[in-house]
């Protein structure tokens, strides 16, 4: 996608802030450039991290959700106040980069499975004809499959891919989940804790159970269990692996909170230390996961903080200079609440719509009820706490408390909700500063 296509399919889903998507679209842009560009010069050509700095509810995260959407790459959100220096009791940042592997065999082995999803289907459905219908059986057992399929056997395929069958529950062998064991290791030994959480996830994996389910339920997880005979692991790793170091893309949240805003106590000292753990990470090294070692040289790292009571240049200098690309996120106007509620293609307008058309309530939004909505969210978010566009899923959903509780009983109804609609509902309560604090 060229950084037009992908600016526009941000567009879709979040308002203004086109200097971010602008530098969020040139540098997966670059990704591809980067492909294109002869062997020995691509290794040396690293991404240029992003630091986002702006006001909660902007878009920051989901920009970097979206694009890691639209790459279909492994993408991970932490918050950079999990993680406290290694010795410190918390979580090691490597542990970011051992999740993100984890995503990426998960995300690959999806896509692996829904190649081979057909042939599996068609060994899942003869499984379930099975129990059905047993085969014949010879002298030595069960007669392989020689003869073309019995009149009955064709029949009740034919019953089964129709779903005349969805009632009736069969008895089927399946193999037994491997149970999660949580293993808790001392700081600095996830390494360790991981080798023997998977030695001891492998134990029990030939189990097979017995279990008696109705044909659909049956039939799906039959068809789980067909995929993943038919997909070889070991590739589903080295792929993943691979893509996770060539399109992989961190999201560290909350960066502005492990900056230095004065020296000398102990909590600064912790703070500079997350710091300096995440240098290595961000600026290329290699990390140890269950699945064979991960290069972080050509993952994507994108920050974003609000920078409120600090600055990045508080940030050591170090890290500043691995964030090269820095864009600032403006605060959002009552025009971009409107466009939020209209314009978006998944918007809390279009949400309502829907479930409450469920119970056969349609709600029809005039635009001066949205225009009133948008300003009452603009104001609460002024007089109040500025938390940006997730206002106006608070303030939607006291206006429409009323006809959500009493939807059942105005089917075939329509509501309007115009700008006398909205002041009734939400009028005295955005005025009142007290109670707008503690209810929108």
């Amino acid at each position: 996608m060229t950084p037009q296509e992908i600016v526009s399919e941000l567009d879709k889903h979040i308002v203004g802030q086109q200097q971010a998507k602008r530098a969020v679209a040139i540098a997966l842009r670059n990704r591809w450039r980067r492909q294109q560009v002869e062997p020995g010069l691509r290794a040396e050509i690293t991404p240029k991290n992003i630091l986002m700095i702006g006001p909660t509810g902007v878009g920051k995260t989901e920009i970097a959700r979206r694009l890691a959407r639209l790459a279909d790459a492994p993408f991970i959100k932490v918050e950079a106040t999990k993680f406290t220096e290694v010795g410190y009791v918390g979580k090691d940042v490597d542990a970011i980069i051992r999740d993100l592997a984890d995503i990426a065999v998960k995300q690959t082995r999806v896509a692996e499975m829904k190649k081979v999803r057909t042939r599996a289907e068609d060994a899942a459905e003869d499984r379930v004809l099975d129990v059905l219908i047993p085969p014949p059986r010879g002298d030595f057992g069960v007669m392989q499959n020689m003869e073309p399929e019995s009149a009955a056997r064709q029949t009740f395929r034919k019953k089964l891919r129709e779903g005349q069958l969805a009632d009736r529950e069969i008895e089927i062998d399946l193999a037994q989940s491997a149970q999660q064991l949580e293993i808790m290791g001392p700081p600095g030994m996830e390494e360790m804790t991981e080798q023997l959480r998977g030695m001891f996830g492998q134990m029990g994996q030939q189990k097979r159970q017995t279990r008696k389910l109705k044909i659909p339920e049956a039939l799906k997880l039959l068809v789980d269990e067909e995929a993943a005979k038919l997909v070889n692991e070991e590739e589903i790793r080295t792929q993943a692996l691979q893509m996770l170091e060539q399109n992989g893309i961190v999201f560290i949240d909350e960066i502005d909170k492990v900056t230095s805003r004065a020296e000398g106590s102990g909590a600064e000292v912790s703070r500079q230390g997350v710091q300096r753990d995440l240098l290595p990470l961000v600026e290329g090294t290699t990390v140890s996961t269950k699945y064979g070692m991960v290069k972080t040289d050509h993952i994507l790292f994108i920050a974003s903080g609000a920078f409120h009571l600090s600055k990045p240049s508080d940030l050591i200098p170090e890290l500043q200079g691995r964030f090269p690309i820095r864009v600032e996120l403006q605060s959002l106007s009552v025009q971009d609440f409107v466009a939020i509620l209209t314009q978006t293609t998944a918007s809390l307008v279009k949400q309502y719509q829907a479930l409450l058309a469920t119970e056969d309530v349609h709600i029809e939004f005039l635009d001066e009820g949205i225009t009133r909505l948008a300003h009452i969210a603009f104001d609460v978010n002024e007089r109040t706490e500025n938390i940006g566009a997730r206002r106006l899923s608070t303030v939607m959903e006291r206006l429409l408390d009323e006809v959500s509780y009493d939807a059942a009983n105005l089917g075939g109804q329509t509501i309007h909700i115009d700008a006398a609609y909205v002041q009734a509902r939400l009028g005295e309560l955005s005025q009142d500063e007290d109670l707008s604090r503690y209810i929108l």
